[in-house]
This record gives C-alpha cells, sequence and structure tokens, in this order.
C-alpha cells in the first residue's frame, strides 16, 4: 500500500483490509482486465484512493467499498484500453497458478459479506485462457457483472451495488453476457460425470505433457513432418509480442505453417532453455533465451488446447515484456 503522505492519517482498519483483502481484489481485476500488471496497478490505485477519499464509515467493513471502487477503476481501465490500437494480436497475460488467491480467501469465509463461489464457473475455470479470451467478447460492464454474479455468485441487488448500476440494468448485461458467451459454454461445457472424474483429468494432463514435450523435441530436431502429426486440421497459432519483437502479426492457420513458423523461428532464435510450468490452471511452456538476437524475445509463454483426437487445436504464445511479469524465471 502506498505510504501515507505527511500528516495524512491512516484511515481506521484500512491496514487490516490491506492485509485481509488485497489478493481478493487482485483476483477481480486479473479477471477482469487479463493482465497481471494491470489488476497489480489497479489494487495500488484501489488502496490509494481509500487513503485520500475514504468511505466516511471506516468502522464498517472495507470489503464492499474496496470492490466497488476496484471494478469502477477497472471498467475505466477497460473503456481506455480498447480506445487504443493494440499491435498485433491481444492475448491474457499468464499467471502462475501458485500465485492466484485460493479458494477460501476468494470465497470470503467468515467475512461480512458473501462471497460464494457456487457460481456459473468455477473459481479455477474463470482464470483460465480459454475463459479469459471469452471475456474479451464482452463490454466492460457486461465483463463485471458476469464476474460478480456467475462466477462469485453475487445477488443482483449486491452486483447492482457494487457497480453503481440499477438492479434491472444488471439483469440487461448479464443477458447480454451469457448470450455472447454461448459459444464458450457449448465448447466448454462437460457432463458433470466427465468434470468430477479426477483420474480422468489425471490422464488427460499426463497426456498433454507427453504431448508437450514431443512438440518440443519435433521444433528443437527442425522436424516438420513429425510436428504436423502433433497438429490438428485446423490448428492455429496466435502470437503476443506487444509490438516488441518478431512475431505474427496475424493468427497462423493449418498444420503446415504452424509446423514451419516454429521451426523458422527455431533456427531464427536458437534453442532457448524450456519448462513446462502451471500457469492460469493448465500446463504450460516457458522458455528463456540467454543472449537473444535482435528482434526476438527473451522469453515466452506457449499455452495449449487440444481437440477430441488429442492434438494441439489452438496455440497462444505470448512474448511481450509486461505480460510476462508475473511469470517466474526458470530456475
Amino acid at each position: 500500500m502506498a505510504e501515507p503522505s505527511s500528516g495524512q492519517r491512516t484511515p481506521r482498519g484500512l491496514d487490516a483490509a490491506f492485509d485481509e483483502d488485497r489478493r481478493v481484489l487482485f483476483g477481480l481485476l486479473y479477471r477482469l482486465t487479463g493482465s497481471f500488471a494491470d489488476a497489480e496497478d489497479l489494487v495500488q490505485s484501489t488502496f490509494e484512493r481509500a487513503l485520500e477519499r475514504p468511505p466516511p464509515e471506516t468502522d464498517r467493513p472495507w470489503r464492499p467499498w474496496l470492490v466497488r471502487v476496484a471494478m469502477n477503476l477497472g471498467r475505466d481501465h477497460l473503456r481506455r484500453r480498447r480506445r487504443r490500437r493494440y499491435d498485433g494480436p491481444w492475448l491474457p497475460a499468464p499467471m502462475p497458478t501458485p500465485d492466484m488467491p485460493s479458494a477460501e480467501e476468494e470465497s470470503g469465509l467468515d467475512a461480512p459479506e458473501p462471497w460464494s463461489t457456487q457460481g456459473r464457473y468455477e473459481l479455477m475455470e474463470s482464470v483460465s485462457y480459454a475463459f479469459l479470451l471469452a471475456l474479451e467478447e464482452l463490454t466492460p460492464s457486461q465483463r463485471a457483472v458476469l464476474l460478480l454474479r456467475d462466477v462469485f455468485d453475487y445477488s443482483g441487488r449486491e452486483t447492482a451495488e457494487a457497480l453503481e448500476l440499477s438492479e434491472p440494468g444488471v439483469r440487461q448485461h448479464l443477458r447480454r453476457a451469457r448470450r455472447a458467451m454461448a459459444a464458450y459454454d457449448e465448447a466448454t461445457r462437460r457432463p458433470a460425470r466427465d468434470r468430477t472424474d479426477e483420474r480422468a483429468g489425471e490422464k488427460d494432463e499426463s497426456a498433454l505433457s507427453d504431448l508437450l514435450g514431443r512438440f518440443l523435441a519435433a521444433i528443437a530436431r527442425g522436424d516438420v513432418k513429425a510436428l504436423e502429426s502433433l497438429l490438428a486440421e485446423d490448428v492455429v497459432l496466435r502470437t503476443d509480442a506487444g509490438g516488441e519483437f518478431f512475431a505474427a502479426r496475424l493468427d497462423v492457420r493449418g498444420r503446415e505453417k504452424v509446423a514451419r513458423y516454429y521451426v523458422n523461428i527455431a533456427k531464427r532464435s536458437g534453442l532457448p532453455r524450456v519448462t513446462i510450468q502451471r500457469l492460469n490452471g493448465e500446463l504450460a511452456i516457458v522458455t528463456e533465451l540467454d543472449d537473444p538476437k535482435p528482434g526476438i524475445s527473451p522469453r515466452g509463454v506457449t499455452l495449449a488446447t487440444l481437440d477430441e483426437a488429442g492434438r494441439l487445436q489452438r496455440l497462444y504464445s505470448v512474448l511481450a515484456t509486461r505480460k510476462l511479469r508475473g511469470v517466474p524465471p526458470i530456475g
């Protein structure tokens, strides 16, 4: 939290609220913005606002007021971001799963305000790459309403108070948001028995880990045909370098083009150090170059989704420096 200026007193209870609520606010703002760095900055701005213009009744619980300020700052940030031109495709910033607020923190157990985890979407699902990308189709207010109502299970009244909207306005935003999320829901919803089968989940993760290992080995060998065999026919690669480094400025589509893209990149940049980390609840490839050539990103993160046949169908490669602020370096 920012230090108070000379003569400025910290409002009563704010230090405790900072300790108790900053990770919860970060979790909300990361989902709202899809950016680790922006979420950190907005949490800081929220507590700066609390120092400069605290609520009139500081003996009441801080969390509702902090959520209201944070969500308003976050929506304003999203509106400004949408007005700015982004250099190339935009992707969410990857985030280490262990750094995410725990379900106990985010559920607000023993807190004065309800913060249920029994929403339409599970907490971990709501930080997945697929979910964050789907949220990009929503307006800032639709995004905020969907998160509060369908992830954190706020009531219509609580959502209206948090976002300073009318209850009919909340219902309208939620209808439109759910309609925009229909394609995501259709693509990701599975029967309940599949989602709760831990053994099936472990098997899927093991298969993905093996597939990523073979994917990396094929790139290292420059084996285009081996790479193609691991890719879905309709595979799509999207890269986000933020205009800093060499990257595809349009989606790369199709097995041959995606395979050749990776082989050509490896030839140009050299072979990096590689590890597989858990980011956004999923396995991801993290790469680092000790001595990158001009125009080549020194670090990168690649997340992937599979088709029903177990081949790589969507590849998301993040190279922009600011986007990787939350990803720890390879040890």
